[in-house]
């Protein structure tokens, strides 16, 4: 043996005689008493790990086991160089359980250095594999350094999570790694950099947490052998294995068994986002609210459209037909900012149709301006559609929903490799919902194909193509009037089944989105990104538009609306070119963003109006025939913006981090009118957008955050005389805190901010089709609440609450100022709550509870009439068997009456008491 092993024995000799002492007379007797369990919880050995309670084998529901071998005389404990799958489960040291399942620390023992002592330089992961084992998966870290990394592993929930201090995922095309349901067992694998140079793993666990062995590997990295709870034998008692040995494998190793508690569901909160930053971080670490909604929250409340997956946050259903596209209120306002992956998609907003979430993985709500990431917007803010991406495994999903008013909806998610190597992978989303309503003659049928192909090029360089073809059939559905719904009606209550359309009435839509995302990482601190985007979209329309109520209050005016020739045609086309740089001044970090944008929308219909007759609401006859043309517009309307942007996240010391940014826009718009010259205008403007925010860190749970941005919107169209305006401006001040509960499985942030939208638009009272000027000014101060994660194990929970005071504070018209603006409650809260039964006769059983509660809102800026506030119950039940999962879910369940307001004196009726059930079916 040589010297360098005699000395690597020595260390061995020394770790295990302080593991004896710690654990005392338990390295010899199989059942340990419970006295002698509470003293090896404060002694067991501190070999890079921070570690917790442990259970007999009889009462074990998982078991999360690591296989620790020494291979040089190091001052951390390494791993073993064996591999792979086939390697021989190892002896394990058993504890009874002691009642309490989180991670405890322990005591160290001097001769360990500790974890978050600085040792050594930032080790690089320049790449992450995934290959499929017998037992499940197998993880690689990629990285020349692997001797360097010190593991600090624990479980929380079915999470298994490891930190790796002094290390730094450096990819070439991404800033995190993430695969949903890599392989049967396995939900979420994430690997992403956290604050104070540190790489966080997690892999969450189907049912229980995955069992996990650690491995050396001199020529790839750091291997993890991930074995899922389906493929691992029945557990046995253990019994005395002689491992085998190599000259670098000749220590008997030292097998900790880390016990948490069993699945009980999905967790609901992500902690990181790019959104806000265009890099991946921490929502902790960004000064601005942001809410991360995943997919398994908004499949627990069945829902089918983007209003029903953001209710729990507290974003409102904004004036707007509910069928007619995704329009919001965030913060006072009107908002219909839609992101794809971060590239704008406006179109998708309310002019395409509501969106389908069959091909989307989660949704990002950026509350206040973005302008100085993304160009003009509302002020109010940002959605963000996050779509599935391919997996490197083969993953097949199916499930089919029935309810209320002949609803059915299934649904197909496939995805996998398309070669060996898996360079080239694929994944297909479909969905197909069909519904009427409690309105007459509505109906509803909504298609949406989304195929995307990733190709990693090479370690460095990664391309995606993305396609989504949405078409979308159905009856328009519009409002009633006020006076009849929620104000009295000398006729009585209009029934809320009136439909004052027509029948036949259509209101159809067709896109087709096409795009792709290239990747390059040119070093470990540089990377580019090019992404583009074009939406086709294609609409018709042949239906009634309701108008207002006539004096008799029974009859409501009406016109016909039509296309002639041609369906109506918008085409968007969006391309992103930045750059990512990390570099340090001095002492000062930084990560840079800079890069340049290009937009643009043509927009081309020819359209009618047409006289109808009136409607009588409480004895409707359909049918009429449409008279003379009252209207007609034929034109083109092309906008164009190209901006820069450029942003520094300084890390000015290890808990107090800097954000600056700005962005300079050049926006122009140019309409031409197809039945007169006259009618031609073309209108050009530049506006700067800065961002300015501190994000400081008291204790790494917490953070209090400061900003100031601002946000721009062009102001089309000119003054009776020919005066061009400026464009409207959104200026926020904002500060806040963010807290992280329970180990990071519960997160919340509360907000308080002030913002203000100026350059508003005014009528001329002279002549109502023109504006006088643009010198309106609307505000909204308020305070907001949002909590996200798990309470307990199997307890998951978002909830929100906000008051708002938003208000009209300059105005021409004098009587209207400090009046509350349309559709925006002074209080809103919302709870959805869910727990699963993980263990015992009940397992798989679950059940969910919502609480949705929005005041008094105001249904025009005269502020003559109010649309009542409301409490909406909604409640589910689970069952999961194996690859099937049940659910019904009850919506309204108390069956409340309630609307949506809308600033012409009408008001939208909304759904009553629904039931839905879904049997889906993974593997």
């Amino acid at each position: 043996m040589s010297n360098h092993q005699g000395v690597c024995n020595g260390c061995l000799l020394s770790l295990v005689a302080s593991i004896c002492v710690g654990f005392g007379s338990s390295l010899v007797k199989q059942e340990p008493t419970l006295a002698q369990s509470q003293v090896n919880q404060e002694a067991m050995p501190a070999a890079g790990y921070t570690y917790a309670s442990v259970v007999r084998k009889t009462s074990i529901q998982f078991a999360l086991i690591t296989n620790w071998k020494r291979k040089q005389c190091l001052t951390t404990s390494r791993f073993s160089t064996r591999r792979y799958a086939n390697a021989s489960t190892q002896n394990s040291i058993e504890h009874p359980f002691i009642g309490k399942s989180d991670i405890f620390k322990v005591n160290r023992q001097n001769s360990i250095v500790q974890l978050n002592q600085a040792t050594s330089d930032v080790v690089s992961v320049t790449d992450v594999k995934l290959n499929t084992t017998v037992k499940g998966i197998e993880l690689i870290l990629v990285t020349a350094n692997s001797k360097k990394l010190q593991v600090s592993p624990k479980t929380e929930g079915n999470s298994y999570i490891v930190d790796i201090p002094n290390a730094k995922l450096q990819l070439a095309s991404e800033e995190s790694f993430r695969r949903s349901k890599p392989v049967a067992g396995i939900t979420e694998l994430t690997i992403a950099n956290t604050p104070n140079n540190t790489l966080q793993l997690t892999i969450v666990g189907n049912q229980s947490p995955p069992q996990v062995e650690l491995f050396d590997s001199v020529t790839e990295g750091l291997v993890f052998e991930v074995s899922t709870i389906a493929s691992l034998p029945e557990a046995t008692p253990p019994t005395a294995q002689q491992p085998t040995t190599t000259p670098e494998q000749n220590q008997e190793p030292i097998e900790l068994v880390v016990t948490g508690t069993p699945d009980t569901g999905f967790r609901y909160q992500v902690p990181d986002t790019t959104v806000g930053t265009r890099t991946n971080r921490r929502v902790q670490d960004i000064p601005q609210s942001i809410q991360v909604v995943p997919r398994q929250s908004w499949q627990d409340q069945a829902a089918v459209n983007t209003i029903d997956a953001l209710r729990s946050v507290g974003v409102i259903q904004a004036a707007n037909s509910p069928t007619n596209g995704d329009v919001f209120t965030i913060r006072g306002f009107q908002t219909s900012n839609i992101l794809r992956n971060g590239l704008k998609d406006y179109t998708a907003g309310a002019v395409s149709g509501q969106s389908q979430l069959a091909n989307i993985e989660r949704l990002e709500v950026v509350r206040g301006p973005a302008s100085v990431l993304y160009g003009q917007g509302n002020p109010g803010g940002t959605i963000n559609f996050v779509t599935k991406q391919p997996l490197s495994e083969p993953y097949f999903a199916t499930s089919m929903t029935f309810g209320s008013y002949s609803f059915y909806q299934p649904t197909l998610d496939i995805s996998g490799p398309l070669n060996s190597d898996k360079t080239l992978l694929y994944r297909l989303n479909a969905s197909y919902i069909s519904t009427e309503s409690f309105v007459d003659f509505f109906y509803n049928q909504r298609y949406i194909i989304a195929p995307v192909l990733s190709w990693q090029i090479s370690k460095n360089t990664k391309l995606t193509f993305e396609g989504e073809f949405r078409d979308q059939q159905q009856a328009h559905r519009t409002g009633l009037p006020a006076v009849g719904t929620v104000l009295p009606n000398r006729n009585g209550k209009i029934p809320l089944n009136v439909n004052t359309l027509d029948e036949g009435a259509t209101n159809d839509r067709r896109s087709l989105l096409l795009g792709y995302n290239f990747e390059h990482r040119f070093s470990d601190n540089w990377s580019l990104v090019n992404a583009f985007n074009i939406r086709s979209l294609r609409y018709t329309t042949d239906t009634a538009n309701p108008g207002s109520l006539r004096a008799d209050q029974r009859s409501i005016n009406r016109t016909r609306q039509d296309y002639i020739g041609a369906p109506a045609a918008d085409d968007e086309y969006a391309l992103d070119n930045h750059v990512v740089g990390k570099f340090k001044t001095g002492s000062l970090q930084h990560e840079l963003v800079a890069g340049f944008d290009l937009y643009r929308d043509i927009v081309q219909f020819d359209q009618t109006m047409r006289s109808l007759a009136p409607l009588d609401l409480f004895n409707p006859v359909y049918g009429q025939p449409p008279g003379g043309i009252v209207s007609r517009i034929n034109q083109k309307t092309k906008n164009d913006q190209l901006g820069f942007y450029v942003q520094d996240i300084v890390s000015l010391t290890n808990n107090l981090n800097l954000v600056l940014g700005g962005r300079g826009d050049f926006v122009d718009n140019k309409v031409t009118n197809f039945l007169r010259a006259s009618g031609n205008q073309s209108q050009s403007d530049f506006a700067f957008s800065p961002r300015v925010g501190l994000v400081y860190k008291p204790i790494p749970p917490v953070s209090l955050y400061a900003s100031y941005s601002e946000s721009f919107s062009q102001n089309i169209g000119t003054t009776f005389e020919g005066n061009l305006f400026e464009p409207s401006r959104g200026t926020q001040y904002e500060v806040g805190v963010k807290a992280d509960f329970f180990g990071g499985k519960l997160s919340s942030t509360l907000a308080l901010y002030q913002l203000t939208q100026s350059n508003i638009l005014i009528t001329d009272p002279n002549h109502l089709t023109y504006f006088i000027a643009a010198t309106g000014e609307q505000r909204s101060r308020g305070v907001e609440l949002n909590v996200t994660g798990e309470i307990l194990p199997g307890w998951n929970v978002i909830a929100s609450y906000a008051y708002t005071d938003a208000q009209v504070t300059k105005d021409s018209n004098l009587s209207i100022i400090g009046n509350q603006l349309v559709n925006v409650p002074e209080n809103s809260a919302s709870l959805w709550t869910t727990y699963t039964f993980g263990k015992g006769n009940l397992q798989g059983l679950g059940f969910g509870l919502g609480l949705f509660y929005v005041g008094d809102r105001q249904g025009d800026l005269n502020n003559s009439f109010s649309v009542p506030s409301y409490l909406r119950l909604d409640a589910a039940v689970y069952y999961r068997l194996d690859r099937l999962r049940f659910a019904l879910n009850f919506k309204n369940l108390s069956d409340v009456r309630y609307y949506t307001a809308r600033n012409i004196n009408l008001v939208y009726p909304e759904d009553p008491f629904i039931v839905e059930g879904t049997v889906t079916w993974e593997f």
